[in-house]
């Protein structure tokens, strides 16, 4: 992934190149990271500096559940750090272990529904660090965990910056919350078929919207690196965060986008986009796209291209 660049204008007008820094204390960035967790990453803060007990003999510098419902463990490294990846085998073993204890730390911070909610299947790991080297970017794709390597750099005027270099999707956990295995029985699901642009037993797509997703998929992926998670209810596109959440109404053979979009900054059309703040929905994103068609997908490509530029 190629390095990021920040220029400032100057005064005669000529860019000047912003020098990234690290920062002098590690937990001047953690704290920081953490003011600002669920914007800056879609994860909801549940704990600093968490003990892992006598066993593991660890201490999580910070928990937290994401946008998925998937639990999360964040490390922070000032600097360039190899073990960072040990640290992180350790603590997604020690998460797979401590199920009760973690959904009593969700249910006690936010509350029964999110503690019910909580998917297992596939436990995050995020390392943000100011570098990563090659043998770490490569390592990372041979673990089965699932694990984000995150570059930090600082900048004059209290600019940060948070870039994925690398990122490992992990192997599915087959256990999953309560309320998802309830969800999954009381639903009757449509005549299906695998979808191409998305493999796994979760992003099985309805025949008839099969055509209408495989362009709406290009569509989403046209913007460099972008992961597909197919997931119990939906499909989720992301970065940091999820950009875009995609789920199938085969009934009335129309696709319903979420995108990450405030919807103050666009112009909704009735019947087409409309506003989700304070509208529950599965899956993640203030602005819905309702796609019936080709046409519909062409007319929301300018939403699609604004969440992503955005993300």
């Amino acid at each position: 992934m190629a390095d990021l660049l920040l220029f400032q204008q100057g005064a005669d007008g000529r860019d000047i190149k912003l020098r990234g820094l690290r920062v002098a204390l590690e937990v001047e960035l953690q704290r920081r990271v953490e003011a600002g967790l669920e914007q800056m990453l879609g994860i909801r803060f549940l704990a600093s500096e968490y003990s892992t007990g006598p066993w593991h003999r660890g201490r999580i510098d910070t928990l937290g559940l994401d946008e998925n419902g998937a639990p999360v463990v964040i490390e922070f490294k000032k600097g360039s750090d190899s073990g960072v990846l040990s640290q992180a085998v350790s603590y997604l073993s020690w998460l797979d272990s401590a199920h009760h204890e973690f959904e009593a730390l969700v249910r006690r911070v936010l509350g029964a529904e999110a503690a019910e909610s909580i998917d297992w299947r596939r436990p995050r790991m995020v390392c943000i660090a100011a570098g990563f080297s090659h043998h770490d970017r490569v390592a990372v794709q041979r673990l089965p965990g699932r694990i984000d390597l995150v570059r930090y750099r600082v900048f004059d005027g209290g600019l940060l910056s948070l870039l994925l270099v690398d990122s490992s999707p992990g192997s599915p956990n087959p256990a999953a919350s309560r309320r998802h295995r309830e969800r999954e029985a009381a639903v009757v699901s449509a005549p299906t078929v695998p979808a191409g642009p998305a493999p796994g037993s979760a992003s099985l797509v309805p025949e008839c919207l099969r055509d209408l997703y495989a362009e709406l998929d290009d569509a989403l992926t046209a913007w460099g690196e972008v992961e597909v998670a197919a997931l119990r209810h939906y499909i989720a596109y992301r970065r940091l965060v999820n950009v875009a959440s995609v789920l199938f109404r085969p009934r009335h053979e129309a696709i319903l986008v979420y995108l990450r979009l405030d919807p103050g900054s666009v112009v909704l059309e009735e019947g087409f986009s409309r506003d989700m703040r304070g509208i529950g929905h599965l899956g993640t994103g203030d602005v819905e796209v309702r796609l019936a068609s080709a046409g519909d997908l062409e007319r929301a490509t300018p939403l699609i291209r604004k969440a992503f530029e955005a993300a």
